[in-house]
């Protein structure tokens, strides 16, 4: 969905609604709903269609004109679609109305009080080991498996000269064998060469320049009846597929969707990953879409929660198809996860980290070398943040604590969104949300103030932080997670649940 932040110089924004399946079933139709939803969550007002399948494709255009009756303010713009049985798929952006009144001015994110330094970068694309690498001229989609000539090299060179300070190609893990499907005539060796020659160059460009960090991985299993996730640090191609003589195309077997299976090997290997685009029907563990588990919630560190068009030709960061996965995000972390967010390009073309201003925000100990084993570290502690502006930063904090940890809290809390801009943008909206994980329920807004003092019910919470901007672009801290003691009145000591 496109929405533009502010109206025309008429008062009127032009509405573009996009639909696309990746697995179409004959005789589905579509059915959409967007809705116009207050600051404080109410419905103003829906607009509704339909598709069949035998329309033609294309955008689905609305010109809405605001009513001079609206306050000024923050609103949001929620579509919501399914084709037949299929999910209901969720996109949401925030519009302003009239002179949006701006936000409590926020406290700069570094500096003393919080002595971390920050990279900014992309954590999810691709190259010619899959289906990346696309001539920027003629690159429309997704490339026939290793048919472009632009590999991770040439992906860490373009990222760097372009400002990032850290990129991974995360290549399809089912592609290696050179088919979108399985060739059954693949060369085992040949898949499992290319991968570790993939590792090999990250290596070399590390380095070389020590400035940047190349990441190098795969991007693990499918969209339809599956789920994306990077696996970041595996030195070892994973795969189901097999040739027409039995073999494996991987060095190690992992059944395709079975999610559970390949939690349990990344934690007993020490590999780490990120949920990509997640989806409402995706990560199926016994029949239950986006499943806690116990394995998953060791190995699993981000969720994308926000990314530009993977199919994007653009190089001067101007990308209006964008996507956002908030919703999804927020069921995996009232399911149990403790995740953070990220924002990625998912690049296809060969314009990585340049298609739009987003960037995963990662904070390192000032001083620290720039090296795989210290991102890791900063992922694994969740000091992470999603910024559609890679001028900006949002870091949250509870009591002190910083985003990503887990505390134990008596009383009153605090919450804390530090804002900064490198380039003079103000706040149009500052939200707080709030949640239980484990609890399957919704994530909630708790406060539009940058500073919030609270005493939470005894038990679990987690809080984040969005903030969006006078431009309309949108960040995102991680959450801190808080299990809240109180005193028991009939015992008359400290509980803890």
């Amino acid at each position: 969905m496109e929405a533009p932040f502010r109206a025309d110089a008429l008062g009127a924004r032009t509405l573009t609604l996009h639909f696309s399946a990746p697995d179409p079933q004959a005789g589905d139709t579509l059915r959409w709903r967007l809705t116009l939803l207050a600051p404080d969550g109410r419905a103003l007002r829906n607009w509704r269609g339909t598709r069949q399948p035998d329309e033609p494709a294309g955008p689905v255009t609305l010109r809405w004109r605001t009513p001079p009756t609206l306050r000024a303010g923050v609103y949001s713009l929620r579509l919501r679609a399914s084709a037949g049985d299929g999910p209901t798929i969720e996109q949401s952006w925030n519009v302003a109305v009239g002179s949006a009144p701006l936000a409590s001015p926020l406290a700069p994110p570094t500096g003393d009080a919080l002595p971390y330094a920050v990279y900014l970068g992309n954590l999810h694309s691709q190259t010619s080991h899959s289906d990346g690498g696309g001539a920027l001229d003629h690159c429309t989609g997704a490339q026939p498996p290793q048919s472009t000539a632009l590999g991770p090299s040439d992906a860490y060179a373009y990222a760097q000269q372009h400002g990032l300070d850290f990129l991974m190609t995360s290549e399809h893990n089912h592609m290696y064998d050179g088919s979108d499907g399985t060739n059954s005539a693949a060369d085992p060796a040949a898949a499992k060469t290319l991968y570790q020659s993939g590792l090999q160059a990250a290596s070399a460009w590390n380095q070389a320049h020590p400035a940047f960090l190349a990441i190098y991985g795969q991007e693990w299993g499918v969209i339809n009846k599956g789920g994306h996730l990077n696996i970041f640090n595996s030195g070892e191609l994973l795969g189901w597929e097999r040739n027409a003589k039995g073999e494996l195309i991987a060095d190690t077997e992992t059944p395709k969707s079975d999610y559970a299976f390949l939690y349990r090997l990344m934690r007993e290997r020490g590999w780490f990953g990120q949920f990509n685009h997640p989806q409402d029907d995706q990560f199926t563990i016994g029949g239950k879409p986006l499943a806690w588990n116990a394995d998953g919630d060791q190995a699993m560190l981000l969720c994308e929660v926000m990314n530009s068009s993977a199919f994007s030709s653009r190089s001067d960061e101007g990308e209006t198809h964008l996507s956002n996965f908030e919703p999804a995000c927020n069921k995996l972390l009232e399911a149990g996860y403790h995740l953070a967010f990220s924002s990625d390009q998912d690049n296809h073309c060969a314009n990585w980290g340049s298609a739009y201003s987003n960037r995963t925000g990662v904070l390192m100990p000032p001083g620290a070398p720039l090296d795989a084993a210290g991102l890791l570290d900063a992922l694994r502690a969740r000091r992470v943040f999603a910024t559609m502006d890679k001028n900006a930063q949002l870091v949250l904090t509870a009591n002190g604590h910083l985003m990503g940890e887990r505390i134990v809290n008596n009383g009153k809390l605090t919450l804390q969104a530090n804002y900064a801009s490198k380039t003079g943008h103000a706040v149009a909206a500052v939200t707080i949300f709030q949640g239980v994980p484990g609890r399957n329920g919704t994530v909630a807004a708790l406060s539009d103030k940058p500073r919030s003092v609270i005493r939470p019910a005894i038990g679990e919470h987690f809080y984040y932080a969005r903030v969006t901007q006078d431009d309309g672009k949108m960040l995102w801290s991680a959450p801190i997670w808080v299990s809240q003691r109180g005193r028991n009145r009939a015992l008359g000591k400290i509980e803890l649940r």
